[in-house]
């Protein structure tokens, strides 16, 4: 005879699983599917029921709600993004003007700027942002790729030498493509903010670089007297040079923006734009020009009325 299982069997995990199985297969009919078994009251707790817990950054009755989209960003940037486009100058040297109301003499840079088109659009829609491009100079048609010079064919204008983007709030700052953009599009006494590349200095030490003292000059000193010294702690720190710590290196050639620059004199037949202190960068460079974001926006039209017509949609 084969052998009696015990008492025990029944009361045991195997027994109460294998019961358990016995009941719910009785009790589901056999057109349900597959998935039944998902929806009984051992599967994932409801959300609804443990929401997630509220930031305490980002809510409150007088704060707005952040948001990570490329909309809220453009929103939120839209206050210190100019109306109108910019310039594309080059920047001819330094001189002195004296200011008739007070009579002192004041320091300040002649910038010219160069056949001056625009070229081409950014829009919100397909790129992600408002700007113009704007061409500056001029390149013989030789030494510009094909694609290129297709380019310049279907917006009408020359080959240019340099192409700059200048970012605007909205769809109301785009110029028609080919508008020419002279020196009278900045008017006496508005600000301008300039921005450039500084000048390079090629490879330079710690002194001259960052304007440090140097080592002591006095006895027992061996041939350190310009030197950096210690890069970073021992042990303590984890014997190792922390990130950021200024060294030796390439000095120069980063981009910098002086802003609130007043402009003092505007010459439209010699293209010459004359501003108010220094700009970055040597003789001859680039220097983008455009309405300062920290100053009052200048009493013109975003777009003339002209041209406005000509704006594509």
């Amino acid at each position: 005879m084969p052998p009696r299982l015990s008492l025990r069997w029944a009361q045991s995990p195997i027994g109460s699983i294998a019961r358990q199985a016995s009941r719910t297969a009785a009790v589901v009919p056999q057109c349900a599917p597959s998935n039944a078994f998902a929806m009984t009251s051992r599967g994932m707790k409801s959300v609804t029921k443990h929401p997630h817990p509220t930031n305490r950054f980002n809510h409150g009755p007088h704060l707005p709600v952040l948001g990570a989209s490329s909309t809220a960003a453009l929103e939120r940037k839209a206050f210190t993004t100019p109306l109108r486009s910019g310039a594309i100058a080059i920047k001819r040297g330094m001189t002195a003007m004296v200011d008739p109301a007070t009579g002192l003499r004041v320091p300040c840079t002649v910038l010219q700027i160069d056949r001056c088109q625009v070229v081409s659009h950014k829009r919100r829609n397909i790129h992600g942002y408002w700007a113009v491009a704007v061409g500056s100079g001029y390149r013989h048609p030789s030494n510009i790729t094909r694609p290129m010079l297709g380019h310049y064919a279907v917006c009408e204008v020359s080959p240019k030498e340099h192409i700059k983007e200048f970012r605007v709030k909205d769809e109301q700052g785009l110029l028609a493509v080919g508008q020419v953009i002279g020196a009278d599009w900045f008017l006496e006494g508005q600000f301008v903010d300039a921005r450039a590349n500084t000048k390079g200095k090629g490879f330079a030490g710690g002194m001259k670089k960052h304007g440090w003292g140097g080592q002591p000059a006095s006895h027992g000193q061996s041939l350190m007297h310009r030197g950096m010294g210690s890069s970073g702690g021992g042990q303590g720190s984890g014997s190792r040079v922390l990130p950021g710590r200024p060294m030796a290196g390439r000095m120069g050639n980063e981009r910098h923006t002086v802003q609130n620059l007043k402009v003092l004199q505007v010459d439209k037949e010699m293209g010459i734009v004359v501003v108010n202190g220094a700009v970055p960068g040597p003789k001859g460079c680039l220097v983008m020009v455009q309405d300062a974001i920290k100053k009052a926006w200048p009493d013109v039209p975003a777009v003339p009325v002209a041209v406005a017509k000509h704006v594509k949609a």
